[in-house]
């Protein structure tokens, strides 16, 4: 799945992801409920989800408050541990069963500033990913819970039949009965 996604940019080359491909030494396979990294662990890996759900959240003594999502064609880690190399402040737990690569952040920092085509390939990905970071930080700042709740079903209409509603009002900033009484 990776490399069929790989090949859906234009500008990289076949030789180029036949290269990245075998970075992507480990399968982790995880069931319902278990970690990929809980708070104060140190985020080695990127990696590519190529089946399930995961939830991003930050444990706190109140609540678990829930910061985002992980779904199958898409790259996960807890990002500020692989960035700074530091213990992570946040949780990544399956939802259900999950499969994923994984690539070293070594492999993965190495490989890009050799390959020119894949820095731009990160770049991109690390400007759609920030656009949707601004968009949610807006999302929260919504005082009305409706308009939070339109903005995530306009971005992620499929989100309802991915992920448990309690996890999806804990993304809203709202309660399950108030997203209930929404929907």
């Amino acid at each position: 799945m990776l490399a069929t996604l790989l090949r859906q940019v234009p500008y990289l080359s076949e030789e180029d992801i036949e290269a990245f491909l075998p970075l992507w030494k480990r399968l982790v396979t995880l069931k319902r409920h278990d970690f990929l990294i809980q708070a104060g662990q140190v985020e080695h890996n990127l990696y590519f989800v190529a089946s399930g759900v995961l939830r991003i959240y930050y444990p706190s003594q109140a609540e678990e408050i829930c910061v985002g999502f992980g779904y199958a064609n898409n790259m996960v880690c807890s990002f500020p541990s692989f960035v700074d190399n530091r213990p992570s402040d946040y949780c990544l737990q399956a939802l259900k069963k999950c499969e994923l690569l994984a690539i070293s952040r070594t492999d993965f920092t190495d490989f890009v500033e050799r390959n020119a085509c894949f820095a731009r390939f990160w770049r991109q990905e690390l400007e759609r990913v920030l656009v949707g970071r601004i968009e949610r930080e807006i999302d929260l700042l919504l005082p009305e819970p409706e308009r939070r709740l339109a903005r995530l079903l306009a971005r992620s209409p499929h989100i309802f039949q991915r992920v448990p509603k309690k996890y999806i009002a804990s993304y809203l900033r709202m309660s399950p009965e108030t997203l209930s009484r929404l929907r």
